[in-house]
């Protein structure tokens, strides 16, 4: 029984049961975009909304990484660029559907997808 509860509960917490950011709050998934070759650095980028805020921490170094964050029709929200393993913070001032898009000195590009709410 404690075996289902544990894997439910980390499930959820990295949003594979598909409940993330459901009320705009919560972890965001990360996919892979373009690889360029080297190891998959998914793993070490961990995007979460907190409200207005998107928060991201890096789990390692990665070098110097872009950080854009648009709307999900393409409107462009803000573009930054910052060293790792250094995290950062993202103020989103109105609600919708938003995606963040980081792209690693080796060309690699991952993303994910939120949303804000009210």
């Amino acid at each position: 029984m404690l075996c289902l509860v544990l894997s439910g509960a980390l499930c959820y917490a990295s949003g594979v049961a598909g409940t993330e950011n459901m009320k705009g709050e919560g972890a965001i998934l990360i996919k892979q975009k373009a690889h360029h070759g080297g190891t998959d650095k998914s793993g070490s980028i961990v995007p979460s909304i907190n409200g207005n805020a998107l928060i991201v921490v890096f789990c390692e170094n990665l070098g110097q990484v872009a950080v854009e964050v648009s709307t999900a029709s393409g409107a462009q929200v803000d573009c930054l660029s910052v060293l790792t393993p250094n995290g950062l913070q993202v103020y989103i001032p109105n609600s919708g559907n938003y995606i963040v898009t980081f792209t690693l000195s080796d060309g690699d590009e991952y993303y994910g997808e939120f949303t804000i709410t009210d």
